[in-house]
């Protein structure tokens, strides 16, 4: 890409800069050439496509269809690729269910290669949405080059509250269905952890272990655990902020540590 966003600091300085001159920026970003061939080649040859191997087998249109999803770096897991296609979604033991990242879902979802589905690669409003997450994914991934916290900041901004409302069919989430969602998202789930002041480590524990440790710390630090509450401009603001000013502090405490073990080496 030969747009580079501007970030002028780490922590909510730099979040507050970039957060002003978003849409300046994200405008910038959007008139990419390489960005607009790729999302052009997308639109002109999906609709050709009408089985999961077709995806596969056409590079650049599967890298577009998984950068949509975030899933850019598994390109040349094409057998797995083209298997959580023709799974689907909606048995529970198809592949996109055992993957323990629901982006895998949303990608499987977004074609519907399934059994009993009609693909939607015809339908060019649908295959517009992907397009049109290929540039903020993409916009995302260019502000992580820089700053990984705050690229989850913007996708926690962009994903959280649709996340932790409704399931697929449309039915309200139960507070325990809210939280399996955002460990299913690796990207929310790093952050709630930070922003809660939970370990790293706390994701090798039993699933159910994590959501009640997790609802526990949300109860303390934000006084409810209905993630429902981040629906709320004010809260979200308030959650983004605890993560980024909690990232900003342990990169901080780690390089003071860092620091003392250097020191006490040299006068040893």
């Amino acid at each position: 890409m030969s747009f580079a966003p501007t970030i002028p600091s780490t922590g909510l300085t730099g979040w507050a800069f970039l957060q002003s001159t978003y849409d300046r920026q994200f405008e910038h970003f959007n008139k990419d050439p390489v960005l607009e061939r790729d999302n052009e080649y997308f639109m002109e040859n999906i609709k050709k496509v009408k089985t999961a191997e077709d995806l596969v087998s056409d590079y650049r249109l599967l890298e577009v269809a998984l950068n949509a999803f975030g899933l850019a770096s598994e390109i040349n897991s094409k057998a797995m690729i083209q298997k959580v296609l023709e799974d689907g979604s909606e048995a529970d033991d198809a592949l996109a269910n055992k993957l323990g990242d629901d982006r895998w879902i949303d990608f499987t979802n977004a074609f519907k290669f399934g059994p009993g589905l009609a693909p939607v690669t015809g339908l060019t409003y649908k295959m517009q949405e992907v397009a049109d997450k290929n540039v903020v994914q993409s916009f995302e991934d260019a502000v992580g080059q820089q700053d990984v916290s705050m690229q989850i900041a913007l996708y926690a901004e962009r994903e959280l509250v649709d996340l932790v409302t409704f399931d697929d069919e449309g039915e309200e989430l139960s507070i325990t269905g809210q939280w399996l969602n955002i460990i299913g998202q690796p990207q929310l789930q790093t952050m709630m952890q930070t922003a809660l002041g939970l370990p790293s480590d706390l994701a090798l524990l039993d699933i159910d272990q994590q959501v009640g440790i997790m609802q526990d710390a949300a109860k303390k630090r934000f006084g409810s655990d209905d993630l429902t509450m981040f629906s709320d401009p004010e809260q979200l603001e308030k959650l983004v902020n605890t993560y980024l000013a909690r990232t900003e502090l342990n990169a901080y405490s780690g390089a003071a540590s860092s620091g003392a073990l250097a020191l006490s080496l040299l006068q040893a």
